[in-house]
């Protein structure tokens, strides 16, 4: 199977798990893979917004199942919790809304949000709302950015439609990036 076969294949299940675990650089990437017709952009922005509010979902269930739990612990500890913490009681419903577009605050906010008193009752509509705007915005912008992309790409390589290699690169650059990031904030 060719590697167009594959991300048509398996392209939104990868956006799905990416948008849950990465963030905006996968989101951004897929929106650029819709522009280049591997799959909808209604998809992308589907799975985009999906993964991402199962993701928080599920980390919000972990903070309030799990609070005494050594990792739910150990994430307390971190400066960005009790920031998360301080923002949400001053702000309940806009801090959940808006934790997912603050940068550095996106995986750790959810946990916070479950070990406070905040029912699921709230946090499940809000977040499902906020969870459809951002996959929707970060599918657009990488949508978007795909007609400059192909332009640049194209002065790069003007013979042939090699586009997949700096797709592929721009993806593996956002993980590692992504990786560095957490390496850093765990050693803090």
């Amino acid at each position: 199977m060719t590697l167009e076969g594959l991300v048509r294949h398996y392209g939104l299940v990868a956006l799905f798990l990416g948008a849950g675990l990465e963030g905006e650089a996968v989101v951004v990437a897929g929106g650029l893979l819709a522009h280049q017709g591997l799959f909808s952009l209604t998809g992308a922005c589907v799975a985009a917004s999906v993964g991402s509010f199962l993701a928080d979902q599920i980390w919000f269930a972990v903070g309030r199942r799990s609070r005494d739990h050594r990792w739910v612990r150990r994430v307390r500890g971190k400066r960005t919790f009790a920031r998360a913490l301080g923002w949400l009681e001053r702000y309940p419903r806009s801090f959940i809304f808006l934790f997912r577009f603050i940068y550095g605050m996106r995986t750790v906010s959810p946990v916070a949000i479950g070990t406070s008193q905040v029912p699921a009752r709230l946090f499940f509509p809000i977040n499902a709302i906020a969870a459809v705007m951002w996959g929707t915005i970060f599918s657009i912008v990488g949508y978007l950015f795909g007609h400059g992309f192909e332009a640049f790409a194209g002065r790069l390589r003007p013979r042939g439609h090699h586009l997949w290699w700096i797709v592929g690169g721009l993806v593996a650059a956002g993980v590692a990036l992504g990786a560095v990031h957490w390496w850093r904030t765990r050693e803090r």
